[in-house]
């Protein structure tokens, strides 16, 4: 078989990709060795109540750009619930504290709700002062520069007060790093704090329908409808090519596709395992594939008697002690669910604490850790539950890793790489994804001599930042 491009992985990175390639008359087979598209990012039917449950809650921020952009194409970008209220809920028991932006300008924005934290004193924010210069004045280079430090060493260094590290340094690096402080790239966190530092009106976000509904049918449409084929059941072997034949891919039932462009929109293990072993010293990048360790998630998914809150979400504070991070209840983001009693989701994120419990057991410990922050939880009648445990969420972001994140292109001509974990300036998430599936794109168009612009960057920072960091570009210190 022949075709224009190949794309491995059915995921959103490997979708985005063919969406992005469409209209310009190149033919696109898109593999997936699953039976089901969406990689990461899917939603299956429960098969008891029938409700469409995701493999593990998923949240969109405002600044995803590219991921909005991916949506609007394909008609879903009016199905996010927005949280306009608040920006979170953070919960450290018996406190709740509402997260809120402020009239201020940024980074000022947030002062008054984590003043408003009983546990946080004058002097714990204040000890923040010198880290939230230093992230609001990055730059990439400061990123690279940075990575090789734990988050936690340099949070020290910096002078953060233990409380503050823990409140939310912690909670920030396990909720949307996922893992924790003390293996944390100081670069890759700080990057992510600069985004909350830099937007005024940052919001988050839901899918107030299933992870798959979102972009999956309708990706797998308008690539179709393009005269694209995307294949389900089937992996791939072994890559093939270099040397001046065309790349592609031997796959698992014996057949061969070669192709002018080969995508690979895979995880980094993956990938591993269908490269050829005569690849590995063409390209830096794939020397480096086993320092992207797994982060493995649990999420539970309780179904209750009875309505326990009208909040969409909430996250708790950091802990030893803790199982789970974030929690949602459907019942208050899926379209039609309002009247339903709540169906709440929770992630325990590097999972590994939770390796030797049963489903049982996970699901009586989350229920209690609930009951924390909604009392009724504990004596409510639990009608159903699942757990659903995931090997790999997103890669650690370990220190080192941030300058391992490989870019588009490879040593070997038309091969390009895809995924969160490729060298996109955002964390591993569904931002990620679509971004690298563009920059593909991108590439394979401007080599087929049809260059357009498809990948988006972070719009510029806004408020006090965003003149530190024009002021900070244009004097070069």
């Amino acid at each position: 078989m022949y075709t224009d491009v190949l794309i491995i992985g059915g995921g959103i990175a490997g979708l985005a990709c063919g969406v992005g390639l469409c209209g310009n008359g190149l033919r696109v087979v898109v593999v997936e060795q699953s039976a089901a598209l969406g990689g990461r990012a899917r939603s299956w039917v429960d098969r008891e109540t029938g409700d469409v449950v995701d493999i593990g809650p998923h949240i969109l921020l405002s600044e995803y750009r590219n991921m909005l952009r991916l949506l609007e194409l394909l008609g879903t970008r009016e199905r996010i619930a927005w949280r306009t209220d608040r920006f979170i809920t953070l919960f450290e028991k018996p406190h709740a504290v509402p997260v809120r932006m402020g009239r201020l300008p940024a980074p000022l924005h947030f002062v008054r709700s984590i003043l408003s934290a009983p546990t946080i004193s004058i002097a714990d924010a204040n000890s923040n002062a010198r880290t939230t210069w230093t992230a609001m004045r990055l730059t990439e280079d400061d990123v690279q520069r940075l990575d090789g430090v734990a988050a936690a060493d340099f949070l020290r260094g910096q002078g953060v007060t233990k409380r503050f590290r823990d409140w939310f340094w912690a909670s920030t690096a396990m909720s949307i790093m996922n893992v924790p402080l003390e293996r944390c790239s100081a670069g890759a966190l700080l990057r992510f704090y600069q985004l909350l530092l830099g937007h005024n009106d940052l919001r988050m976000g839901f899918p107030a329908i299933g992870l798959s509904e979102l972009y999956v049918p309708q990706a797998t449409r308008r690539i179709e409808a393009d005269g694209g084929r995307i294949l389900t059941q089937s992996g791939v072997k072994r890559l093939t090519g270099a040397d001046g034949a065309p790349v592609g891919a031997v796959l698992a039932d014996g057949t061969r596709v070669d192709a002018r462009w080969c995508v690979s929109a895979v995880p980094p293990q993956s990938l591993g395992e269908i490269l050829p072993p005569e690849w590995r010293g063409r390209d830096p990048a794939f020397a480096e594939l086993s320092a992207f360790e797994p982060s493995p998630y649990v999420s539970t998914y309780l179904w209750f008697d009875r309505k326990l809150t009208r909040e969409p979400s909430w996250a708790r504070v950091w802990s030893p002690s803790n199982l789970n991070y974030d929690s949602y209840d459907l019942s208050n983001i899926r379209s039609g669910w309002e009247a339903r009693p709540s169906v709440i989701a929770s992630n325990i994120i590097y999972s590994h604490r939770a390796d030797g419990m049963s489903d049982e057991a996970i699901v009586d410990a989350t229920r209690r850790e609930i009951a924390e922050y909604l009392p009724e939880a504990a004596w409510s009648t639990l009608r159903h539950a699942r757990v659903h445990r995931i090997p790999m969420a997103i890669p650690c972001p370990f220190p080192g890793t941030e300058r391992k994140r490989p870019p588009t292109r490879t040593a070997l001509p038309g091969l390009l790489l895809a995924g969160d974990w490729t060298r996109t300036g955002f964390p591993a998430c569904m931002e990620s994804a679509v971004r690298s599936g563009w920059l593909a794109a991108e590439q394979i168009l401007a080599e087929a001599g049809r260059p357009r612009r498809l990948a988006l960057g972070l719009d510029a920072r806004e408020g006090i930042t965003g003149l530190v960091q024009r002021l900070r570009r244009a004097t070069g210190t």
